[in-house]
């Protein structure tokens, strides 16, 4: 069912949702950027709808909302475990169609791997997920190439309109509530990007065999393996695992779970001293093709869904994209080399 909200009454309706739920969007940090003067966007508490930037791409994606930074999982002493609590609250989430997309791959790692994750499951469990239609694709986005500029699967809509808010709701609990604060019930269609500037084109007949490719040596140079990449991608899941000890006991502390990136130093170090990549390039290789082709191979779907901010936030200027596009070549290459 769809409403026409004005600001008043979805800021009451924000009201409401706050006693059940933390509420979170992308927002505005002015000065928060990488360069002086410069604001971020990013995902933070929000308690009103005009802190939402509908306008611009969040620079970093709702991934901390369920996979936190750091992640305190359990606090020990010498004799006992304690499990640490879990969200009291649960979270209503804003976010694009990519990155709703982006949230059936963390399902997929974190739910149907062979496993449930308990910690990332009492989180997920408690979300509402609102879709921010797309009247227009942002820089460096090729969320239509990849299948996931449009979604049906959210439990409501929101986008602004010349004189109010716009509201496709799919949630039952949430009907009473909605009608009573809007000014009219109206069908609603969430926008959506039909065409992106750039294209990516994923070629037939990808193999591991690419990995034997020239390709990747460019970026023995070029990547500085900051891990930047892998830090705003809304579908990178690696985590390690860090044991706090505190400085009066040294026996008692806590376990975190903290995000990890296959791009830098020392990630796929092992016992005795090896390493399984060790140069950035070796990294590229292995990322890319985790995107686009062993995943695929896996679970039937991309894991890349074409957000562009791996393009955004590069220091360095790489393209994933451009990387994509230069399959086709290396496919040759490695071909008429056997």
């Amino acid at each position: 069912m769809g409403f026409s909200f004005s600001k008043e009454g979805i800021n009451n309706v924000f009201k409401e949702w706050s006693k059940d739920y933390i509420i979170y969007a992308p927002k505005r940090i002015i000065g928060g950027g990488a360069f002086s003067d410069t604001d971020s966007i990013r995902y933070e508490k929000i308690d009103t709808v005009d802190e939402i930037e509908f306008n611009v791409k969040s620079t970093f994606s709702f991934k901390e909302i369920l996979l936190p930074i750091s992640q305190t999982l359990f606090f020990f002493t010498e004799d006992e475990v304690k499990e640490a609590d879990g969200p009291k609250k649960g979270a209503i989430i804003f976010l694009r169609s990519c990155d709703l997309h982006a949230v059936k791959r963390l399902d997929e790692i974190y739910l149907r791997n062979g496993f449930e994750d308990y910690y990332y499951k009492r989180i997920r469990e408690k979300g509402k997920f609102i879709l921010i239609g797309c009247k227009s694709a942002f820089e460096n986005c090729f969320c239509v190439d990849m299948n996931t500029n449009k979604i049906d699967a959210y439990d409501a809509s929101l986008e602004p309109t010349e004189n109010g808010y716009v509201m496709d709701n799919k949630c039952q609990d949430w009907e009473e509530l909605l009608l009573n604060n809007s000014l009219s019930q109206d069908e609603v269609n969430p926008s959506y990007v039909t065409e992106t500037k750039i294209h990516v084109n994923i070629p037939e007949g990808l193999s591991i065999d690419i990995a034997k490719s020239k390709m990747w040596d460019e970026y023995d140079s070029r990547c500085i393996n900051c891990g930047r990449c892998n830090f705003v991608c809304p579908t990178c899941t690696c985590f390690t695992m860090q044991d706090i000890f505190y400085t009066d006991n040294g026996k008692v502390g806590e376990r975190r779970r903290v995000h990890a990136s296959c791009m830098v130093d020392g990630y796929t170090d092992v016992a005795g001293g090896s390493s399984y990549r060790k140069n950035n390039g070796q990294r590229m290789r292995f990322k890319v093709l985790h995107k686009i082709y062993d995943y695929k191979k896996r679970f039937g779907y991309h894991m890349c869904v074409g957000c562009g901010r791996c393009d955004d936030i590069c220091p360095e200027y790489i393209s994933f994209s451009n990387c994509i596009n230069k399959l086709e070549d290396a496919i040759k290459e490695v071909n008429g080399n056997e």
